[in-house]
C-alpha cells in the first residue's frame, strides 16, 4: 500500500550510529587540544633555532593536497576502473587537470584570498597591540561568524543562542586572560606607552581579523554545502591556492632566511607531529564544515582551548585561577546552552496525522 503527498525525511550521515555532525566536531576537539600542546612544545623545544612558521605552513599545506588528492582518485577509479597503472596516472591527470585547473577551482580563490589578508593582518595588529592583547581581543571572531552565518547562510539565531555566543565570547576572554596573565598585564602597561594612533591601528585590525575570519569560513562553508564538487575536491582547490600564497610569502619575507639556513633548518620530531596534527586539521575542519557549521565549530574550538589548558597543567607546570575556572564555566553553559534549545509546541503534522489515520482504517477492515 502506498501513500501519496508524504515528505521523507533527509537521511542523516552516520558513522558507527552516531551523526557525522557530532563526530567531526568531537574529532576537531581532540585534535585541536593535543595540536596547541604539540605546536607550544615544538616552539620551546629549541628557542634558539626554532622553525620558520611559513615553511612549516607550506609542508602542511603539502599534505593536505596530497590527502586530498589521494582520495579524489580513489572515488574517481570507483567510477572509472583501470586495467594497470598507465590508465591509473591517466586517471590522475584528468583530475588535476578537470578539478584543480578547471574554472570552478576560482570559487575557491576569494576565501583563499581572505585567508590571507587575516594572516598579513595578524602580524599587523599583533604588533601594535602586542601577542596577549590580540589573542583575547580576537575572540570577537565568535561573533562576527555568527553575522556572517546569519547574513550569508541565512541562518536563524534566536535570542538564546545569541546570549549563548556571547557568554561563550565572555568566557573564552577569560580563559585566554589567565592562560596569558603576566603577558597580558605587560601589553596593558605597554598599550598605555604607546600612541593613541597605534592603538586605533590595532584595533581596527583586530577587528579585520575576525571580519575577514568570518567572511572566509562560512564563504567556504557555503560552497562547501551548495556546490557540486565534493569536499576533498574544494579542500584540494583550497589548498593548492593557499600554497601558492605560501610559496610567495616565503619569498617575500624569509628567503634570506631560507636561503642562509634551508626549508629544514629547526626541525625536529615535534615539528613534524605540528605540520602533521595542523594538516589534519584542516581536513577535520572542512567535515565539520561539510556536516556541522561554523558557530558550532567556534564552540569545539572554544572547549579545545580549555582541554589545552588542563592539559597544560602536566606539560608546562600551567596553574589555573579564577578566571580560567569562570571562564570554563561559561564556556560549558554557554555549549549546552546552545545546543539545548527550548522548542515551542507545534501543530501535529498534517501528512502524519493522515497516515495514521489510513493505517488505523487499514487495521479495521
Amino acid at each position: 500500500m502506498t501513500f501519496e503527498g508524504l515528505t521523507a525525511l533527509p537521511k542523516i550521515p552516520m558513522l558507527f550510529g552516531i551523526p557525522l555532525k557530532w563526530v567531526s566536531l568531537a574529532t576537531l576537539v581532540i585534535q585541536n587540544s593535543v595540536f596547541i600542546i604539540i605546536l607550544t612544545y615544538s616552539k620551546r623545544e629549541s628557542p634558539d633555532a626554532t622553525y620558520l612558521n611559513s615553511t612549516a605552513v607550506l609542508f602542511s599545506e603539502l599534505i593536505k593536497i596530497l590527502i586530498s588528492l589521494a582520495m579524489i582518485v580513489y572515488d574517481f577509479n570507483k567510477s572509472h576502473p583501470y586495467k594497470d597503472n598507465t590508465e591509473m596516472m591517466e586517471n590522475v591527470r584528468m583530475v588535476i587537470k578537470d578539478e584543480i585547473l578547471g574554472y570552478d577551482a576560482f570559487m575557491v580563490a576569494i576565501p583563499a584570498l581572505l585567508y590571507t589578508i587575516q594572516n598579513t593582518l595578524q602580524y599587523i595588529a599583533a604588533d601594535k597591540l602586542g601577542a596577549a592583547i590580540f589573542q583575547v581581543t580576537s575572540q570577537l571572531k565568535i561573533l562576527t561568524t555568527a553575522l556572517c552565518s546569519v547574513f550569508l547562510l541565512k541562518t536563524t539565531l534566536s535570542g538564546r543562542k545569541w546570549r549563548s555566543l556571547v557568554l561563550l565570547l565572555i568566557g573564552v576572554v577569560l580563559v585566554q586572560i589567565q592562560s596569558t596573565e603576566h603577558a597580558t598585564n605587560e601589553g596593558l602597561s605597554e598599550i598605555k606607552s604607546k600612541s593613541s594612533s597605534s592603538v586605533i591601528i590595532g584595533l581596527s585590525g583586530t577587528f579585520f581579523v575576525c571580519l575577514s575570519s568570518g567572511l572566509s569560513s562560512v564563504y567556504f562553508e557555503k560552497i562547501i554545502k551548495e556546490t557540486a564538487p565534493s569536499l576533498w575536491v574544494r579542500n584540494l582547490q583550497l589548498s593548492t591556492i593557499s600554497l601558492l600564497i605560501c610559496v610567495i610569502g616565503i619569498f617575500a619575507l624569509d628567503f634570506d632566511a631560507v636561503k642562509e639556513n634551508g626549508l629544514l633548518y629547526g626541525y625536529t620530531a615535534s615539528t613534524w607531529c605540528a605540520i602533521l596534527f595542523q594538516a589534519t586539521g584542516g581536513i577535520i575542519v572542512a567535515l565539520t564544515l561539510k556536516h556541522a557549521d561554523n558557530i558550532l565549530k567556534s564552540f569545539a574550538t572554544s572547549i579545545s582551548i580549555i582541554i589545552s589548558s588542563v592539559l597544560s597543567i602536566w606539560v608546562f607546570d600551567f596553574y589555573p585561577g579564577l578566571c580560567f575556572i569562570l571562564g570554563t564555566i561559561l564556556v560549558i553553559y554557554a555549549s549546552i546552552a546552545y545546543n539545548t534549545e527550548h522548542s515551542q509546541p507545534t501543530q501535529p503534522d498534517k501528512n502524519l496525522n493522515g497516515l495514521a489515520e489510513m493505517q488505523t482504517r487499514t487495521n479495521i477492515e
